[in-house]
């Protein structure tokens, strides 16, 4: 993976950074940007997840004064921020369809338009994005965008789990030890064999984040010389089954159809209007139509009368 990261980071690539919450993909992008020729200029990170869906356009692309209620003036957005350096995307998997297009256009052409402006405007920043979706499950369910996939798709780098890597927990257990103990003052002389078999042993579900805050919780309770902590807090529970799965896409294309079937229920079938289905589920009406047409419901049999 450091491998990777050292030969596309000269480049101007766009890196597509997948990998389970808490392994630690953002620290992948900003190593990808300190080895960078943009590396003295602005690195810019976006949680897409954070920011609300009607004012991710404004947040990454600016806005004009007076282009919406609250709009008292011009604001510069992320991408214009982060013009000549990077700018780092994370969780793209939520990313709204239309702003998707949005940034399909800043990839494709190098330009986009503030919110409220007809005026392209050029920018030169190299792109970073991270998931811990499967987007090519969410390319199968309509909620991501093919073609901007492909985009975000030239150089893939995925972070294993910490279960997958378990031969770097004892490294990685030193180096948290030691950085906690260093701010809280303690010194430890070594760690119990027992701790460091339990460490290896546990799932580690939130990953190297987990890790992290499990050590530091550990070393402001420790009283000795010896680290270690509390068996209770790491319970052993069974490991997921081996089993088939049932796709997490299949899932999401059933759960999207029930939904679409009962809001079209509850109005009779209609699909636009003030008492359309569209307005009711919160999205365009052509949204909606596309999604009807594509899961291949068939409206016409809600329609009473």
């Amino acid at each position: 993976m450091l491998a990777q990261v050292a030969k596309v980071a000269p480049t101007n690539s766009t890196v597509l950074i997948s990998g389970e919450t808490g392994t630690g993909k953002e620290l992948i992008a900003r190593a990808i940007h300190k080895r960078s020729n943009r590396s003295a200029r602005a690195f810019i990170r976006v949680n897409c997840a954070a920011i609300s869906p009607s004012l991710i356009t404004s947040e990454l692309f600016g806005h004009e004064k007076g282009a919406f209620t609250g709009a008292l003036q011009r604001r510069i957005g992320r991408f214009e921020a982060a013009d000549g350096g990077t700018i780092f995307l994370d969780e793209i998997g939520d990313l709204s369809i239309e702003v998707q297009i949005a940034l399909l256009r800043v990839l494709q052409e190098r330009e986009f338009e503030r919110v409220g402006s007809s005026q392209p405007l050029a920018v030169d920043v190299r792109v970073l994005v991270a998931t811990n979706r499967d987007l090519k499950s969410a390319v199968d369910a309509g909620t991501f965008r093919q073609d901007l996939f492909y985009r975000l798709n030239v150089f893939p780098i995925h972070l294993p789990s910490l279960r997958e890597r378990v031969d770097d927990i004892p490294l990685l257990v030193e180096y948290f030890v030691d950085r906690y103990a260093q701010k809280a003052g303690k010194k430890f002389k070594d760690i119990t064999s027992k701790t460091l078999a339990l460490f290896q042993r546990y799932h580690w579900p939130g990953n190297i984040r987990e890790l992290q805050n499990v050590i530091e919780r550990a070393v402001i309770l420790c009283d000795n010389e010896t680290f270690s902590i509390d068996e209770t807090w790491l319970k052993l529970e069974s490991p997921p089954p081996s089993g088939p799965l049932v796709p997490l896409a299949a899932t999401l294309i059933e759960r999207e159809k029930q939904m679409i079937e009962a809001a079209l229920a509850q109005c009779q079938g209609r699909v636009s209007g003030v008492n359309g289905a569209a307005r009711k589920l919160g999205i365009p009406r052509q949204t909606l139509d596309a999604r009807i047409a594509s899961l291949r419901i068939d409206k016409h049999r809600f329609k009473t009368g």
